[in-house]
């Protein structure tokens, strides 16, 4: 007899989805609009770079409490991918995930662009309108290599930390704020570089109402981030690989009980 295997109804694909554009919908909204409209050098009480880093941590640790028990909070085309490679995550509901957080992160660009537009000083393109660059559109200058190196990087450890802060061998209700926490740390390093991404959709959003540079240099956005988390997927099979003697050792120093059983057996104790 044939094994069938049960696909989730409509309505729940629906909502899974529904979740990942609401997610990264904020995520873009919250982040980049700390960027665009909070974090001026000429504003005051600005926030800085340090409000703008905690705004993107803070986005993703609440959609996460928020929708991540209904599609797992991933709001990143990079972490549905490194997901996959994983094996967290099938490859058979990938394109969809992908194509919600695209939606989600180009309908909070532009939501944020009517807004900041409604400032008689504003100009989305001479703003840099929170778009991600590198070379001349790095805020520092750093060079392409660098940029590539730093988002490839950066998401590959964003990856590892979901890994591990989501499996079940960890305190699991602690995970959207070490993820939360995580990407904060990671906008602290990486916004002079690039901007931050690690994040596709992130990335798109912003690009498209930029335009020009922008849109040119997009694709080290993808592809970095991407390659970085396929990379960390890969490295998370083996790293978070279940056997049944997998158990955490205790404080350091100590010995598990059944090693020192295996142990003695091999030595002839018992």
């Amino acid at each position: 007899m044939t094994d069938v295997i049960a696909r989730p109804r409509p309505a729940a694909v629906a909502r899974r989805l529904a979740a990942e554009v609401i997610g990264t919908f904020w995520l873009v909204l919250g982040g980049c609009g700390a960027a665009v409209v909070s974090a001026g050098a000429a504003l005051p009480g600005s926030i800085g770079m340090a409000g703008v880093a905690l705004a993107f941590g803070l986005t993703v640790f609440t959609m996460a409490f928020a929708v991540g028990f209904i599609s797992g909070g991933h709001f990143n085309p990079a972490v549905s991918i490194g997901l996959t490679v994983a094996g967290r995550f099938s490859a058979r509901d990938l394109p969809g995930y992908i194509g919600a957080q695209l939606v989600g992160g180009i309908a909070a660009a532009a939501v944020l662009a009517f807004i900041a537009s409604g400032h008689p000083g504003f100009d989305i393109v001479g703003s840099g309108f929170a778009a991600n660059g590198y070379g001349e559109h790095s805020p520092a200058n750093y060079s392409m290599a660098s940029a590539f190196v730093a988002e490839a990087l950066l998401t590959a450890i964003f990856l590892i930390v979901i890994l591990g802060a989501t499996d079940e061998r960890s305190p699991t209700p602690f995970a959207p704020l070490a993820i939360g926490l995580a990407l904060t740390l990671i906008h602290l390093v990486s916004i002079p570089i690039t901007n931050t991404s690690v994040n596709p959709a992130r990335s798109t959003g912003p690009a498209l109402f930029v335009g020009g540079w922008a849109i040119s240099q997009l694709w080290l956005f993808w592809v970095a981030p991407i390659g970085g988390a396929a990379v960390a997927g890969l490295l998370g099979r083996w790293l978070f690989a279940h056997e049944t003697h997998d158990q955490s050792p205790g404080p350091i120093g100590d010995t598990p009980v059944e090693l020192m059983v295996e142990e003695d057996r091999a030595s002839g104790l018992r």
